[in-house]
């Protein structure tokens, strides 16, 4: 006999970041503890990831219609959980970091936010298809059908002011508009799911979270332009977002939701996915669709433009994931609501996945026109351990670096263009005072420089030069010739680059360069790294007044570099010093620093 209220529920984060943070472990003992306890009516749901990736995992309880979610849940937290809160109704206030969406400790992380595209991720179980009809799925589409024609579905769109969320901004109702009028019975809808940028993660936890929203973008895309197939490439790195995919198109296929004759209409559509292998280039619209049809992922030649000769050589649209997922949202609230939000220019919300020194790293959807201080400080709670902004890596390695005095900077397309960074898909790396811009800037050349597809001569050799030279600028053997070298080489492969790709490789060099050029300066003037980051040019010394001889340090040092006897004043010979950083390790009483 069971002794549980009614009215109570429990859902667990199983996105991605939860899983990683230990989330299938909590379900797990949740359920045991359930079922120990004589609760077992109490039902147990698993939803996406909320955006709180820095306080995972999260464990929300709904009891007589409050919820309180519970923050950095561990197996060992759950039983007083349980316990005190699901059977005797007394939440545990000092795990709770939200109390009704909107109040608790974190309740500022969402203070700030408009959610559109993420309406749903972290609420709804992804796995439900009549979870996400309950919260109006498939209205728009249904819609659409019966009281729109498909140019008034286009004409809804232009009037939003929707762009592209997935690179440079194009308006997304002026692309489905070419794709409208380019003629041919045959027609794709592409949705881009390849979201390759280190630190990004927001296709990801839509896919996740969200499915049926994709899908359902996907739908009006293809009844406004007339097309009748749609493909998902998502990189076969996300196999969460995979599996519910599939299990969304099952579902929706299982009840003639997907396929002939939608809805008693007379339009038929169907998905299917794409696996990608995982190669950057293929995010570039053109290598993404040689990769669906089976040959190496480079890009072409543009025109022709996929909208008149994309996949199989038919007339194509292709959109990201957080594009389409506004679509639904856009059809039933109308266009001018979305309109209302954002810029002139720039309408809306835009989500990023906020990465690096921020305290509170994870997924956030705010409306245009924010600023990047108040998504730093006000949404984000500031840089880890109150350490000093210095800059943020906006776009990913195709973006750019904004400095800490430019923070001010309004997020919207023509502001964050102006900087020398792009909007790119909506990765920010944040970055503190200990962070060496030169050796930031070499990190993403690097990766654009190995994810190179080397079918023009200016991206693969121009970056591989570039690289070499920054690597030899953070070993300390560069030379005043090399910051020359690296804004010419940087002007021509953007001017020369067949694809996107390669036209914005150079932009984490030159916007370093133009922010922070100084410590390019002190790389190569003076061998030394202002951020005490750079291995090789960094001198690692003991404070002579905080050392009390514990001989520690000599004794971890695996070059026998430290010398001194037990309770003096040790030394390192810097001839023997590998810098390995183990003695700043090991010392308890922070006597070794670099210099």
């Amino acid at each position: 006999m069971t002794t549980s209220t009614p009215t109570t529920a429990i859902t667990v984060g199983t996105g991605t970041c939860g899983i990683a943070a230990g989330a299938d472990k909590v379900l797990a003992e949740i359920r045991r503890q359930l079922e120990q306890k004589g609760l077992t009516t109490v039902p147990v749901r698993e939803t996406g990831c909320v955006g709180m990736c820095y306080d995972e995992v999260l464990v929300e309880v709904e009891q007589a219609g409050r919820k309180f979610l519970y923050g950095s849940v561990t197996p060992d937290r759950v039983e007083r959980i349980v316990t005190q809160h699901v059977k005797a109704g007394a939440p545990v206030a000092e795990w709770v970091v939200l109390e009704n969406d909107r109040d608790g400790k974190e309740a500022s992380f969402l203070a700030r936010q408009k959610r559109i595209v993420l309406r749903n991720c972290g609420h709804i179980d992804p796995l439900s298809l009549d979870d996400y009809i309950a919260h109006e799925g498939y209205k728009a589409i249904q819609k659409a059908l019966k009281e729109m024609t498909p140019e008034k579905v286009i004409d809804t769109v232009l009037a939003s002011g929707l762009r592209g969320r997935g690179g440079a901004g194009f308006p997304t109702g002026q692309k489905w508009k070419f794709a409208r009028q380019s003629p041919g019975p045959e027609k794709y809808v592409v949705c881009n799911a390849d979201e390759g940028d280190p630190g990004a993660f927001m296709d990801r936890s839509v896919c996740e979270g969200d499915p049926h929203s994709v899908l359902e973008g996907m739908m009006l895309c293809g009844y406004a332009i007339g097309a009748d197939h749609g493909v998902i490439y998502c990189r076969a790195e996300y196999p969460k977002a995979i599996v519910n995919l599939r299990h969304a198109i099952s579902e929706l296929e299982s009840r003639r939701m997907l396929g002939d004759n939608l809805f008693g209409s007379k339009f038929s559509f169907r998905v299917k996915i794409k696996e990608g292998a995982g190669a950057f280039v293929c995010g570039e619209e053109t290598a993404l669709i040689a990769s669906i049809e089976g040959k190496r992922g480079t890009p072409r030649l543009r025109p022709p433009y996929p909208a008149v000769k994309g996949l199989w050589g038919k007339p194509t649209n292709i959109n990201n994931v957080e594009t389409l997922a506004n679509i639904p949202w856009i059809i039933l609230k109308g266009p001018a609501v979305l309109s209302s939000i954002g810029t002139e220019k720039s309408k809306g919300t835009k989500v990023f996945a906020m990465a690096g020194k921020v305290k509170r790293s994870g997924l956030v959807e705010v409306p245009m026109g924010i600023s990047i201080n108040q998504i730093i400080f006000d949404v984000c709670g500031g840089i880890v351990g109150d350490r000093a902004f210095k800059a943020v890596q906006m776009g990913g390695p195709s973006g750019g670096c904004i400095p800490a005095a430019l923070g001010d900077t309004l997020i919207d397309y023509e502001g964050i263009t102006k900087t020398g960074a792009i909007m790119g898909s909506g990765g920010m790396v944040v970055m503190d005072d200990t962070t060496c811009m030169v050796e930031m800037a070499r990190f993403f050349l690097e990766f654009t420089q190995n994810e190179s597809c080397g079918k023009c001569t200016s991206c693969r050799i121009g970056t591989l030069r570039m690289l070499e030279i920054l690597e030899r600028i953070v070993e300390g053997k560069g030379t005043p010739e090399d910051i020359p070298a690296l804004l010419e080489l940087g002007d021509h492969i953007k001017a020369t680059a067949l694809c996107g790709l390669g036209q914005t490789a150079p932009n984490p060099v030159l916007t370093t360069l133009k922010y922070f050029r100084e410590e390019y300066e002190a790389h190569i003037n003076d061998k030394r790294c202002p951020a005490h980051s750079c291995a090789r040019l960094v001198k690692y010394v003991i404070d002579a007044n905080k050392c009390v001889g514990c001989t520690v340090c000599a004794r971890e040092c695996p070059t026998k570099a430290i010398a001194g006897k037990v309770k003096e004043k040790h030394v390192i010979d810097q001839a023997k010093c590998v810098k390995c950083g183990k003695c700043i390790t090991v010392c308890r009483f922070q006597a070794v620093t670099k210099d």
